[in-house]
């Protein structure tokens, strides 16, 4: 049987005071708990033991591919740096890929990391402790994508799931505040959820869309001492409006109210710091700008909040021990995993720790401000061909997508496939066509989809 030494052991072991962790040769270091180690100044210590032959399971991990030279300094990326980046991602060798508020495309890393697992299974058969090891990575690259403790992340499998476990987790009943201020800028799943807990007495109020954007006095004027949550996204899916998540967040707690935000057409394209922007919840999945595919998302939960939630959308995994097996009683896990429900998604886990490693590799920071440089592109082009752009044009104020509004006789998603003929990717969303670029797209390639865009728009 391996033994697998995580980040998690490592800080264990800083909590007991200890200076050295002892392994043998059974175990497998992450790459976490070498980090952790090294950060805490804890001793990695390898027990000697005879030469032996190597092992199927010592085999499985393949070569990891080269990675693309990356800057460590703020600014955007290089055209060279983006050209390097785009080797990674074999379709955009023939493919202009702007649809990444719906799918990002596959990655050579991603698709060897989704590669490894099936080898595991092919070669193992059954090999739980690597495939939920692999699990337990991609929480702590996803705790070190937003600065958050690995024990203040919990996996799950949408943000739809993610959202029903917050939800539940309040006994609307007996709780005193009753509301929910949500946002009708909220992709549907989110608001349906909240509706849903009216049955169990929570009640939702709404704060509008102002011609595109949502309004700091709206939150002032709503929210209120008997307001529990504030329920709101970081980017607008429709037009890419992008709020000023701290201005919320003070609103927010001199209400005495608590802030869920909703990341998922952020994630990856902007840093977020949950401790500097004080978010107390906030949730997002990996198919998008997080570079993973579907069926994985994430809850982050402020540490000193976690002990107030106890789901009724659970599972086994949500329990403290999951292996106790007991069935008569609730032990929620002290973590954020609290929040987690059935056996995890491993195959998306091992996705989304690859594209997330690449997002930090990039940096949040470079990204979003070479992402600004392309929507300036985009908001200009746009406004010179004559088309209804519908984003806002203040490019700090956006998040990727630029949105372009098609004429009432026309259909976005005939417009989306009349694209695709062009070998463009763009994505239609109701009355709207989507341009949402990513750090391996070029100037000139907004361009060219900008000018055809207006081609077929026109046709």
């Amino acid at each position: 049987m391996k033994n697998i030494l995580t980040g998690e052991d490592i800080q264990q072991a800083r909590e007991q005071g200890k200076k050295e962790v002892i392994f043998d040769e059974k175990t497998i270091v992450t790459d976490i708990a070498k980090e952790a180690a090294r950060r805490f100044d804890i001793q990695l210590v390898k027990k000697e033991a005879a030469p032996k032959t190597a092992t199927v399971a010592e085999k499985r991990e393949p070569q990891r591919a080269t990675r693309p030279p990356s800057r460590a300094s703020s600014g955007g990326l290089s055209r060279e740096e983006v050209m390097e980046w785009k080797k990674e991602f074999p379709i955009l060798d023939s493919i202009i890929h702007v649809g990444n508020c719906s799918q990002s495309p596959q990655s050579k890393r991603v698709r060897q990391a989704i590669e490894q697992y099936m080898e595991s299974w092919l070669s193992i058969g059954m090999d739980w402790e690597y495939w939920i090891e692999g699990v337990i990575e991609a929480k702590n690259e996803f705790a070190r994508l937003i600065n958050a403790d690995p024990v203040e992340v919990a996996v799950s499998t949408s943000v739809s799931e993610a959202t029903s476990s917050i939800a539940s987790s309040i006994n609307w009943r007996q709780e005193p505040r009753k509301r929910v201020i949500t946002t009708e800028a909220e992709f549907p799943t989110v608001n349906y959820v909240w509706l849903a807990h009216q049955k169990y007495g929570c009640k939702v109020d709404f704060i509008p869309v102002r011609n595109g954007k949502l309004e700091l006095e709206d939150y002032d004027r709503l929210v209120d001492e008997e307001t529990k949550m504030v329920s709101t996204t970081h980017v607008y899916y429709q037009n890419g409006f992008k709020q000023d998540v701290k201005a919320i967040a003070d609103i927010v707690h001199s209400k005495g109210s608590l802030l869920l935000l909703d990341d998922y057409q952020s994630s990856g394209t902007h840093p977020i710091d949950v401790r500097e922007m004080d978010i107390d919840l906030l949730t997002t999945g990996n198919l998008k700008y997080l570079l993973g595919i579907p069926g994985i998302a994430f809850i982050y939960c402020k540490k000193e909040l976690l002990e107030q939630f106890k789901p009724s959308v659970t599972g086994w995994f949500g329990q403290e021990n999951p292996f106790d097996f007991h069935i008569r009683y609730l032990d929620y896990a002290q973590g954020a995993r609290r929040f987690e429900t059935g056996t995890p998604p491993v195959i998306a886990a091992f996705a989304a720790n690859e594209g997330m490693r690449i997002i930090n590799e990039v940096g949040p920071q470079r990204i979003k401000e070479h992402i600004e440089k392309l929507s300036e592109k985009a908001l200009n082009l746009g406004s010179e061909l004559g088309l209804n752009v519908i984003s806002p044009f203040d490019v700090t104020r956006k998040g990727p997508t630029t949105a372009i509004q098609v004429a009432e006789d026309q259909d976005s998603h005939h417009v989306e496939e009349e694209m695709k003929k062009k070998n463009i990717i763009v994505s239609a969303r109701g009355e709207a066509v989507r341009v949402a670029p990513h750090f391996f797209t070029l100037e000139e390639e907004i361009e060219t989809v900008m000018h055809e865009l207006a081609r077929v728009l026109n046709e």
